[in-house]
Order: C-alpha cells, then sequence, then structure tokens
C-alpha cells in the first residue's frame, strides 16, 4: 500500500487503431496524478504498438510501458490479463484507469480477481479527495436513479473502468518528452486458450460509432414510429451527423440497440446533440449531458430534457426538423 504510486491508464489498440477513450482517459488522468503529485503512466499492450508512444506522451503521459508482442495481435482475456497483472506485480500503480469498451469490460475485472482489490465499473466521473487522497469513482446505481462515490481504502491499485465519451479528448502538445520502456511478458502457448479466427461485421454495424461523433441527432418516443426515424436521418445527413435513440424508442425496435445513448446504452460527448422527441429521464441524460451543446426539441415544456439543454425549442418535431433540414441544405447550397 505505501510503496503504491502513480496512476496508470490502459491504452487500447485494435486492429491497428487507437480507442479514443484511451486519449480521454489520459487527460483525466493527468489531472490525478497532478493532484496527487505523481506520474502519469500509459500502459500499451498489443502487436506492432510502439507508434503510439509518443502519442500517449503528447496527451499527458509521463512514462510509457510498451509491451509489443506477436502473441498480443488479437485481444485475449488470458494474454492482456497476464501482461497487466504481470506489469503490476513489477510497478506497483497506485490507480488504473481502463476504457469500458467491450474489451476493458471484459478485461477490467479479471485484473481486479488476479490483484485480489475492487473495481468500479462504467464510471462517469473521477476525483482525487484531498483529505485521504483516495480516487473518488461516481457511477449511476439503481437503474440510473442516483449516483453513487465508492471509495478503495484498503486495496492497491485502485481499477475503474469509465465509459467512452464521459471526458474531453485532452489537446496533443507534440514538443512534450516522456520516458518509454520496452517490456516483454513471457507467453506460452497453452497460456492463452482463446483466438481470434475471424472478424464479421454484424448486420447495421457499419457506420455506427456514436462515442466518437462530432454531432448526433437522437430521437425518443415522441418519435412515434420506426418509419418516423426518417427525418431525424435526414437532418444527420445533411449535418454530418449520427443517429442516436432513446432507450423508448429501442425497446419499441424502432432502431437498433446500437443506437441507443443513456446509462444502459452508449455514453457520449458530442459537440451538439439535437435531442427530439426526448423528455430526458436520468438514463438518458447520464449518457448524453456532457454533450458541449444541446438542443432540445419537444412539445412539452416541462420535459426534463430542457434543463439540461443549452437550447430548446418547444413545438412539433415533425414540423420544425423537416424546416431546419431545409434551412441548412439552403445554407450549404449557397
Amino acid at each position: 500500500m505505501r510503496e503504491s504510486k502513480n496512476v496508470w491508464v490502459l491504452i487500447e489498440v485494435v486492429r491497428g487503431k487507437l480507442k479514443n477513450v484511451s486519449l480521454e482517459l489520459l487527460g483525466q488522468g493527468r489531472k490525478m496524478a497532478d493532484a496527487l503529485g505523481e506520474k502519469l503512466v500509459a500502459v500499451i499492450p498489443g502487436c506492432e504498438v510502439q507508434e503510439f508512444a509518443q502519442v500517449a506522451i503528447s496527451c499527458g503521459a509521463d512514462q510509457v510501458l510498451v509491451v509489443d508482442q506477436v502473441e498480443l495481435k488479437d485481444y485475449s482475456t488470458d494474454g492482456y490479463a497476464k501482461v497487466v497483472c504481470t506489469l503490476i506485480e513489477k510497478y506497483g500503480p497506485s490507480v488504473l484507469l481502463i476504457g469500458a469498451t467491450n474489451n476493458g469490460r471484459d478485461l477490467g475485472p479479471r485484473i481486479s480477481c488476479r490483484m485480489k482489490t475492487g473495481l468500479t465499473a462504467d464510471c462517469t466521473e473521477l476525483a482525487v479527495d484531498e483529505e485521504t487522497r483516495l480516487v473518488r469513482w461516481t457511477r449511476p446505481a439503481f437503474g440510473g436513479n442516483l449516483m453513487a462515490t465508492i471509495l478503495c481504502p484498503d486495496t492497491r491499485p485502485q481499477i475503474g473502468t469509465v465509459r467512452p465519451g464521459v471526458f474531453k479528448r485532452p489537446l496533443a502538445d507534440l514538443e512534450r518528452e516522456g520516458e518509454i520502456i520496452l517490456e516483454h511478458v513471457e507467453l506460452g502457448e497453452e497460456e492463452i486458450r482463446t483466438r481470434i479466427l475471424e472478424v464479421l461485421a454484424g448486420e447495421g454495424d457499419q457506420g455506427v460509432n456514436l462515442e466518437e461523433a462530432e454531432i448526433i441527432v437522437a430521437g425518443g418516443r415522441g418519435v412515434g414510429s420506426k418509419e418516423n426515424f426518417h427525418i431525424l436521418r435526414e437532418l444527420a445527413d445533411v449535418l454530418g451527423a449520427q443517429v442516436g435513440a432513446s432507450r423508448a424508442a429501442v425497446d419499441s425496435e424502432w432502431i437498433p440497440a446500437l443506437h441507443q445513448v443513456g446509462q444502459t446504452g452508449k455514453t457520449v460527448g458530442p459537440r451538439i446533440y439535437i435531442a427530439c422527441g426526448i423528455s430526458g429521464a436520468i438514463q438518458h441524460l447520464a449518457g448524453m449531458s456532457s454533450s458541449d451543446v444541446i438542443i432540445a426539441i419537444n412539445q412539452d415544456p416541462e420535459a426534463p430534457i430542457f434543463q439540461v439543454a443549452d437550447y430548446g425549442i418547444v413545438g412539433d418535431l415533425f414540423e420544425i426538423v423537416p424546416e431546419l433540414t431545409k434551412k441548412i441544405r439552403e445554407k450549404k447550397a449557397g
């Protein structure tokens, strides 16, 4: 406990692409490391990933641990868990931040179990308690009806997974310098029990990337039907935006679950979020309230969505959205 120090961020690289949430966590990790007076360390496991070390440094890391091995070309629970746990045993970090991606949600519990420490999942806020120097992990609880703040005082490292889009990606400082350490972890063939043979994109997966979208046009119960979503798609097309949805719209099977924003969907933080026919239940707000600008269109002037909106339009979305689409087309054409 006394020897544990430094804030670690696990950098996730999938098929040669760095996950945006990893950079978001470097920005928040930098603030936490500064508050603790410790180093920010990026951990990059994978194959042919050394190029991302300088990216991590430019986004705030003081030190980067790179494990670049062919056995780590594809994610596997066994291989990645052994690598991270081996590094934890060697260096003894105080804090480990992991993106709440599919891989991160799989890896985090395995690491916490092996290291006999706790894990707080799907965090939406991170802070350092000034008095105890413990991390304050905040996450939605009881179906998103309240926010719980969790401490891990007795074991190390303190581990948490954080949803993509919760924090803003830091501005890169290309002149920033840091230390890069190449590590190697022995991985026997028998230690990796499952392997990826082929990656197949499911129907409807193409082009749905809400976590990294700059603009999102989202629809809720007020859209009324699956067919009515076409007016949102038309607005999204002229804006170069992604289409999102509330849980009510997804449960009604008007749009696939990949588009769901909220506590049981995806957490997003675009520059512009346009909520059409969404009342603003707390479960939905938990997934989009960090957007830079929120525009709400709803017939009910008392809808909770207006309490978080920067701009609100009280009216019929079937009149407002097509007119908005028309005006934007005319503006772009002119």
